[in-house]
């Protein structure tokens, strides 16, 4: 994780390991696609660049707030109290897009067009920790985890780029 134990915890990363998520399963679900890269060619380096970016994203109070709004609303949502929400139809799919639009949002507020892109991957086969997630949490955690990856492999593309110029 991070090398100086001393330095101060992001909030969400506290949140979440209290919700049974820690900075291992995040990155652990990351590295289920990785794919060697300019700039990201082993999983050591990915490894390295992937808590950084994660360390980075968690401290950002936005990013918290819609986390921490999908927790809440699995939560309520397992307990029918949304209203129309019956735990048949949350259940049951589809006619819930509200957590996929949470997973997208936060895929595109930490990498783009690009996060959005790779949301729909991790969407599709729910790597790691996402299978153990609930339906509105998993697709939260698939955007910070797509948007991450996403920020990984086109900082180190574009760091290899510059260094290739020299």
């Amino acid at each position: 994780m991070n090398s100086n134990s001393t330095a101060p915890q992001p909030p969400l990363l506290k949140f979440l390991e209290e919700h049974g998520v820690t900075l291992n399963d995040l990155i652990d679900a990351t590295l289920e696609f990785y794919v060697p890269h300019p700039g990201v060619e082993t999983k050591e380096k990915a490894i390295q660049i992937l808590t950084e970016e994660f360390l980075d994203v968690l401290w950002d109070v936005n990013i918290s707030t819609l986390v921490a709004g999908a927790f809440l609303m699995q939560k309520e949502a397992e307990a029918e109290r949304i209203p129309g929400l019956s735990k048949k139809r949350f259940e049951g799919r589809p006619g819930l897009v509200a957590d996929e639009l949470i997973g997208m949002a936060i895929a595109s507020y930490i990498a783009g067009s690009r996060g959005v892109f790779e949301f729909t991957r991790f969407d599709q086969a729910k790597p790691g920790i996402l299978k153990r997630l609930g339906a509105i949490t998993n697709d939260a955690i698939g955007g910070l985890v797509a948007g991450v990856s996403s920020n990984m492999y086109t900082k180190a593309t574009k760091k290899a780029g510059s260094q290739a110029l020299f």
